[in-house]
């Protein structure tokens, strides 16, 4: 399936997950798609293993419960994020560490105060290798950080290798 991107989401700084200068992070990158999922990308690096040649799981649910819940910006304005409530997710495959790992999440339901989410972590064959589902409450920014939202700590950065449009199996 082929998708456009509509809009890449800001990174932060210092981030785990998607900090840029987060030397042991993840360095995530987020695109907003035309179907209205959020897709997460990033190699993970030998210290993200677990089982050797493996992403570690604690990481599978840490990027998973980040992109269902940045899902709501999709809908939302970009000071609205969610805040986990209930996570959950099930491991199906390993998941290897060699290449780009593939992230899609969606909302499933939502409410004044709440939404609900759903994702999973997609191998290069299609096949789905965590499966994650979660309750999280809608939040403005400012009542959970004092960080500096409007310079350095969060913006969006082009990178040369920026995607455009993305072949979903």
């Amino acid at each position: 399936m082929h998708l456009k991107v509509t809009q890449k989401q800001p990174n932060s700084r210092m981030c785990f997950v998607c900090g840029l200068e987060n030397s042991f992070g993840l360095k995530s990158r987020f695109y907003e798609l035309e179907d209205g999922q959020l897709m997460a990308v990033f190699s993970p690096s030998n210290e993200h293993q677990g089982y050797p040649g493996r992403l570690h799981g604690g990481l599978a649910a840490t990027i998973l419960d980040e992109t269902i819940g940045r899902a709501i910006m999709l809908t939302h304005s970009a000071n609205i994020w969610g805040v986990t409530v209930d996570f959950s997710m099930r491991l199906r495959k390993p998941v290897p560490i060699d290449g780009e790992v593939t992230v899609l999440a969606r909302i499933v339901s939502e409410n004044k105060r709440f939404f609900e989410g759903e994702g999973e972590i997609i191998l290069p064959d299609g096949k789905v290798a965590v499966s994650a589902k979660g309750k999280y409450l809608k939040m403005d920014i400012e009542k959970i950080s004092d960080a500096d939202f409007e310079g350095e700590d969060w913006q969006q950065v082009s990178l040369d290798d920026d995607l455009t449009s993305v072949e979903l199996p």
